[in-house]
């Protein structure tokens, strides 16, 4: 009776540890990197982008264990900074998709500072398909006048797959 416990306790562990390995960067600097720091500018840019993108807002949690959370883990964040040729604050993510079937990914980046309000850039139907990864760029309207140094962070603030 001794060994059953044992063992339904080390499989309870084992899929405890599945579920909730995190994998992926939920936050970044503006920088590029986790410390904080002033942003970086970019003498050149892409010019426009696909990117649906809002102004304002707050964001949301993911809750634990949902297909919102899995699709968070699916995101890294490669970059945050304040693009001067657009006069936009730029996220650029990768997305891996490790799952047996293709998705399309729907992300919401936050950014944010000390004294700045929270802007946020939203992408949606970003396919990627199984065993791949893809890279995007976020970009949402910076509000200010100055060099967007004020927003040192950015987040995953939603992710969904479908």
């Amino acid at each position: 009776m001794k060994m059953r416990h044992v063992r339904a306790i080390a499989i309870f562990g084992i899929a405890v540890v599945a579920l909730t390995g995190a994998r992926g960067s939920h936050g970044g600097s503006c920088g590029g990197s986790s410390s904080s720091g002033s942003s970086s500018s970019s003498s050149g840019g892409s010019g426009h982008s696909d990117n649906d993108t809002t102004s304002g807002g707050t964001g949301g949690s993911v809750p634990g264990g949902s297909s919102a959370d899995k699709a968070s883990r699916d995101v890294t964040i490669g970059e945050c900074k304040y693009d001067s040729a657009t006069k936009n604050l730029v996220a650029r993510i990768t997305i891996k998709n490790d799952g047996v079937m293709d998705y399309d990914y729907n992300v919401t980046m936050k950014f944010t500072g000390v004294s700045a309000s929270p802007v946020t850039a939203t992408k949606t139907a970003i396919a990627v398909a199984s065993g791949a990864s893809e890279s995007v760029e976020l970009a949402a309207v910076y509000p200010g006048s100055g060099d967007g140094s004020e927003y040192n962070k950015c987040e995953v603030s939603r992710a969904s797959r479908s």
